[in-house]
């Protein structure tokens, strides 16, 4: 029975993985922080299933204990801050847990006495101001934010460690992916949210920053089933992951009002300076070709579908939750 460790299980992605590891046979540990506030909302009903560790990605000795006692076959590095917005606000911090985290965690793995396959999640954050339209594994890095640029370097160790010490490592280039369990405050996820909250009397107003920046989004389902088919070739590689098509905010936002009826959107919007970026990423679009190609993976779930998915699954939240 293969084995994997999952940092950041907790998470919307790492959530997700889990399932899909679970239903291919595999023993799942998961790596989570020691709180004193339970985070194990999107796992709890995995809990029975799965193994978890208490460990931190600023804590080398605890990555070295969970990789000995799980003795994985694969490692999935999901964990990170990983809000755009935080990380001007948290830079440093930023910097410690996206950058030099994955370093830890490549050590950890470099050091063990048997022989792990290395998933690093990258994003198209990294891309920030983009060289080239859409977005491939070719094209130049210009991350616009300390999480851009944490990314990039979180990246760049993990094909120095593949390259220095022959080690299976590779990194996926996410492209946004969303879903119900996607935190709250990620736009999509606020969005609908918002949408079904107003539908059902509970809100009056969504108040966004730039309607008219584009993204690719994509539903994370289906990314975490990249994730796993990455680790499978007898070769290293890093792919972007993505759907090659991108849409505005105010897209988004349509789509989820129409889902509920409403048609009149732009009456609900309030457009907030305080919600807008620094430095802003107008346009992200992913090119998956070699994703297809090499790996056989293409998204199930189109953008109309995922923003239906959310807003529907609100709904049901909503409707059942006190105000």
């Amino acid at each position: 029975m293969p084995r994997a460790l999952v940092t950041g299980i907790t998470g919307q992605d790492g959530s997700y993985l889990a399932e899909l590891l679970l239903e291919k046979g595999y023993d799942v540990f998961g790596l989570i922080r020691r709180s004193s506030v339970v985070t194990d909302q999107r796992i709890r009903h995995l809990i029975n299933h799965v193994e978890l560790l208490d460990g931190d990605l600023l804590d080398q000795l605890s990555l070295i204990k969970a990789i000995q006692h799980a003795r994985p076959d694969e490692v999935y590095n999901l964990a990170a801050q990983s809000f755009v917005p935080t990380s001007w606000g948290q830079p440093v911090l930023t910097g410690e847990f996206t950058a030099l985290g994955v370093t830890k965690m490549l050590e950890a793995v470099r050091v063990a006495d048997h022989p792990i396959r290395f998933y690093q999640a990258s994003s198209s954050e990294m891309f920030g101001k983009v060289m080239e339209v859409p977005q491939t594994e070719h094209t130049p890095f210009y991350p616009r934010s300390p999480y851009g640029v944490a990314k990039v370097y979180g990246h760049w160790i993990t094909v120095n460690y593949r390259e220095s010490y022959n080690m299976y490592a590779c990194s996926g280039i996410l492209f946004n992916h969303e879903s119900p369990r996607r935190g709250l405050e990620f736009a999509p996820r606020k969005i609908a949210r918002a949408v079904a909250r107003i539908k059902l009397g509970k809100q009056q107003e969504i108040r966004l920053g730039n309607l008219d920046a584009r993204r690719d989004w994509g539903f994370a389902g289906d990314y975490v089933r990249a994730m796993w088919m990455m680790l499978q070739p007898p070769t290293p590689d890093d792919y972007v992951i993505a759907t090659g098509e991108t849409h505005t905010v105010s897209e988004l936002v349509e789509l989820a009002f129409r889902r509920v009826g409403i048609n009149n959107w732009r009456d609900y919007i309030v457009i907030d300076p305080a919600l807008m970026r620094p430095a802003e990423v107008d346009l992200l679009i992913g090119d998956p070709s070699k994703a297809k190609e090499k790996l056989g993976w293409v998204p199930k779930v189109t953008f109309e579908g995922l923003v239906n998915l959310m807003v529907d699954a609100d709904l049901e939240l909503e409707a059942h939750t006190p105000d």
